[in-house]
């Protein structure tokens, strides 16, 4: 499960490591990145330009968009067996920008929320699959699914899921159209232990409308 993520870096620093350009200036920094909002996203139709896609996929055949609340996530082991996530995946990829996720341990009857980040606070991106929905003639909504998998041994005491962070050798073969399959669900991995590190922060995470600097400052 992944069901809130950090972008925080410069726009400039953004374009420079996944080399693709915003086609948009309306980007905002997001602490407390929430489902529903719209996200940057690299999609494979145009890996060289980042377009702000809304969290939470939205079937083509979806009715309102409120199926994509259901949708945040994927999962890697079984995405093939859905008949929602399994075309997405063999011809719409993504890579979502982060610099930290958030899981929330269990510590008696209360929750405590972790940000877990790479150990240089470095940026990475998350697998991803995206949908196109039109609602109608007139409106195109694109929207995004992160991938989950097993926790590596760092995640495993806070949560049994987290989210399939891409290494960096496997993005642009993400997005090419012309990867094998075999090769893609080869990447569906959990992340190195020794390059990512938690840390507590404070439970102003826990309301999505708390999206500012203090959400990623250790307590």
């Amino acid at each position: 499960m992944c069901g809130r993520f950090s972008i925080t870096k410069e726009e400039k620093l953004i374009e420079e490591r996944f080399g693709a350009s915003f086609y948009t200036d309306d980007l905002i920094k997001r602490y407390n990145a929430a489902p529903s909002q719209n996200l940057p996203v690299i999609a494979s139709e145009e890996p060289d330009k980042i377009h702000l896609f809304r969290w939470g996929l939205i079937p083509f055949w979806a009715k309102d968009n409120k199926i994509g609340y259901k949708m945040i996530n994927a999962r890697s082991e079984t995405i093939l067996e859905s008949k929602v996530y399994a075309p997405a995946f063999k011809y719409k990829r993504c890579l979502v920008p982060a610099d930290g996720f958030y899981e929330w341990k269990k510590v008696g009857k209360s929750k405590v929320p972790i940000r877990f980040r790479r150990k240089d606070d470095g940026l990475f991106a998350f697998a991803g699959i995206y949908s196109e929905w039109k609602p109608n003639p007139d409106e195109h909504v694109h929207s995004f699914s992160i991938l989950t998998t097993q926790p590596n041994e760092i995640v495993q005491s806070v949560h049994d899921r987290m989210p399939v962070i891409l290494l960096p050798e496997f993005e642009k073969a993400w997005l090419d159209k012309n990867t094998a399959q075999k090769d893609l669900l080869s990447m569906l991995i959990p992340y190195p232990t020794e390059l990512i590190d938690g840390y507590e922060v404070s439970d102003l995470v826990n309301k999505p409308a708390n999206d500012f600097p203090e959400i990623i400052e250790p307590v």
